[in-house]
């Protein structure tokens, strides 16, 4: 009954989800613009998983799975919402049937795994289709504790080999569970208690006790499972130019920003409001504003917080071990995420919560729990408070929910909730120029104010430009692009556009070099170029745009379709300057 009530609870809660559609971010290299995903499922594309890091990562069990469902459901996001929600009920079912096993406490355990299924912290987590691989690797993670349960009953290799299974299944889904192998440790301090000298067997859960030393010997083919795929992880990572340098982020603000982190996650946890898609890294020295005051404020705090817990649980490690693992749990989990070794530009992010939180769930029901019992408040005010909490985390998740069903509603709510935003800016921008919705560039402008480096705002301030006849200033802000790029597409693309500039200038050897060098960095990024500017020419046939489009055609050699290009804003106005001198340079060249 209590599984059927998580799960149905789990359920209701998150059905609107079936009508939402795919995010403007990642959902799009993940599955909707994915060649190999959409192709579906065969060997090749099985083959092709296990070899791909894209997105600097290796998860081919994630990989089959968005391959799986769009063979399913095909470009129906509502398909693949709802595997994620499946996936995510596993979890929390999986979650109850284990703290109960274990501890015998079906109410507190029921409290656990209601806070992880219904807390708004991992709505991001169920709902963005590109972030499958967190439930999808935290199935596995709860799937090799319960295998460990099983062998730690009757240790045997048969079992244990079952254990390293789920585990590299895991592994292969999302590497963060590389910490996996210190975390079972903690679990057998509490609650399998299987350290000897270190506390009696369980009584609910009993099983044979070994020395500390022989359970972290007995640990060494995990380690070696996590250092392989940490290993593959940062070859991945550095492949894809997803690792950043001390340059970029020096190490002294990648610590301040990881203490900061811990204590944000932990308080949002108690007090969940103000959830985002994106959080700017508030120490990072490449953003225009610095950190105030309060940010200070708030990392001594946290600081304060985090030598006070972890004194306070040490010293509780005998009377109440579920406080000690519970923290390590919550501090150790989160290591391969809280931003040492940076990866993107994020500060913290409510994904990365999603494991490292049923630590923290586990301090404060049996924590409160045995408060209530030492108080001995009866168990109808233990359990009305208890409702009363749940029913207040399920109407905010509710809400949180509501602000994924569009990209617009999304970006608009993280830029209210996190200030000074730059992505959320640029998203805003890119929504409303692809509806054609006035305002966009105001956007831009705001992304390039925060993030100067930010190629995306720059870029899409520089085409403004260029489309108001402001060419030099064009060319300064394709530049900036240039000098910063995010990608070698952004690099080809800004070449390819000040090339485009200098043949409107009519200085064709600048032309021809800069496209030249566009064409080196990304050769398809000329290809799409054409394909934009015929789409938009037969959205809205203007003369500039067939100049644009001449003047690509033309320095690919091919001249013909240039021509034409030019001959038809000719024959709409005769009188175009630069088109005549574009045809007749073309005309000269080929006698």
């Amino acid at each position: 009954m209590i599984c059927a009530l998580l799960a149905a609870g789990t359920f209701a809660l998150y059905s609107p989800v079936s009508g939402y559609g795919f995010l403007d971010y990642d959902d799009g290299s993940y599955v909707t613009e994915n060649p190999h995903v959409r192709t579906g499922l065969s060997w090749e594309t099985i083959r092709w998983s296990l070899r791909s890091t894209e997105h600097a990562n290796w998860h081919p069990l994630t990989w089959i799975s968005h391959i799986v469902d769009y063979h399913l459901y095909g470009p129906n996001a509502g398909g693949h919402h709802i595997t994620s929600l499946l996936i995510h009920m596993l979890n929390v079912v999986l979650l109850f049937l284990l703290l109960w096993r274990v501890s015998g406490e079906p109410g507190r355990s029921f409290m656990v795994a209601a806070l992880f299924a219904w807390h708004p912290f991992n709505v991001e987590s169920v709902i963005w289709i590109a972030e499958r691989k967190n439930v999808l690797s935290t199935l596995f993670l709860l799937l090799t504790v319960a295998a460990y349960g099983w062998y730690a009953r009757h240790p045997e290799w048969k079992r244990y080999g079952l254990v390293i299974l789920l585990f590299a299944l895991g592994l292969a889904a999302k590497p963060m569970l590389v910490t996996l192998p210190f975390a079972l440790l903690l679990l057998d301090y509490w609650p399998l208690q299987r350290v000897a000298g270190w506390s009696e067997a369980s009584t609910e859960f009993p099983m044979p006790q070994f020395s500390f030393r022989r359970l972290v010997a007995g640990k060494v083919p995990l380690l070696l499972l996590s250092a392989a795929s940490a290993a593959i992880t940062v070859i991945a990572q550095r492949r894809g130019g997803a690792l950043y340098s001390k340059e970029l982020l020096p190490y002294g603000a990648r610590l301040e920003n990881a203490l900061w982190s811990y204590g944000m996650y932990v308080w949002k946890t108690l007090w969940p409001f103000g959830f985002a898609i994106h959080y700017p890294n508030p120490f990072d020295p490449r953003m225009s504003s610095r950190p105030t005051l309060w940010i200070w404020c708030e990392l001594m705090v946290s600081a304060s917080m985090l030598f006070g817990v972890s004194l306070f649980v040490w010293k509780q490690r005998r009377a109440r071990p579920y406080l000690l693992t519970g923290w390590l749990w919550y501090l150790g989990t989160l290591v391969p995420v809280i931003g040492i070794v940076q990866v993107g530009m994020q500060g913290m992010a409510d994904r990365y919560a999603y494991v490292p939180l049923i630590g923290i769930f586990v301090m404060l029901v049996w924590g409160v729990g045995s408060l209530a019992s030492y108080a001995r408040l009866s168990r109808n005010l233990r359990w009305g408070v208890a409702a009363a909490v749940l029913l207040s985390l399920v109407f905010l998740s509710f809400r949180q929910i509501g602000r994924w069903e569009s990209n617009y509603t999304l970006w608009s709510y993280t830029a209210d909730v996190t200030g000074e935003n730059f992505l959320a800016a640029d998203h805003l921008g890119l929504i409303l120029q692809q509806t054609g919705r006035p305002g966009s560039v105001g956007y831009f402008q705001e992304a390039v104010r925060i993030a100067p480096w930010d190629p995306v705002s720059r870029y899409a301030v520089a085409m403004n430009l260029e489309d108001q006849g402001l060419h030099q200033d064009a060319i300064r802000e394709y530049e900036a692009v240039i000098r910063q790029p995010m990608t070698d597409r952004f690099l080809a693309l800004a070449e390819a556009n000040v090339g485009i500039i200098y043949g409107e200038l009519g200085d064709y050897s600048k032309s021809d070099e800069h496209l030249q060098q566009s064409l080196q960095a990304d050769p398809s990024a000329i290809d799409s170029l054409i394909r934009d500017f015929t789409q938009s020419i037969s959205q809205r046939p203007l003369d500039a745009t067939y100049v644009q489009l001449g003047i690509l055609l033309a320095q690919l050699g091919r001249i013909d379709e240039a021509r034409f290009a030019l001959e038809q804003v000719l024959s709409r106005n005769p009188g175009a300057r630069e088109a005549r001198i574009l045809l007749n340079h073309l005309n000269e060249g080929s006698k």
